[in-house]
């Protein structure tokens, strides 16, 4: 029987384009179910698919402080995340996760409106 030669898998060597990196940091940022880690990860695999030492300089922190931030084996300071998602050239946004139903805004009633108006 012949032994199966594999590679090690770099998603780093798949994020070609700003909306590639876009999509894999959202999949991520849904799949995280709060691990401060993992994100940091994955904006460490964007990085290296854009050139660390130029990430690191845009985002204005040293190369080495950024490997560590964005190795996945702690959770970096917020700012640190904000500056490197600006120097990655995206976004963070928010929305309503799909299914979740608007609470309805509550309105007084009217016997609570007719005493403010007594």
């Amino acid at each position: 029987m012949s032994k199966t030669a594999t590679t090690r898998y770099d998603v780093a060597e798949h994020l070609r384009t700003p909306e590639e990196m876009a999509a894999y940091l959202e999949a991520c940022l849904e799949e995280a179910d709060g691990d401060a880690p993992f994100i940091a990860k994955a904006l460490g695999d964007i990085a290296r698919a854009k050139g660390m030492a130029q990430v690191a300089k845009d985002a204005g922190l040293s190369r080495e402080s950024l490997y560590k931030a964005l190795s996945g084996e702690r959770s970096p300071d917020f700012d640190t995340i904000l500056k490197v998602i600006g120097a990655l050239g995206l976004k963070l946004h928010a929305k309503v996760p799909s299914g979740r139903l608007r609470k309805p805004t509550s309105r007084p009633s009217t016997r609570t409106a007719k005493r403010r108006a007594a």
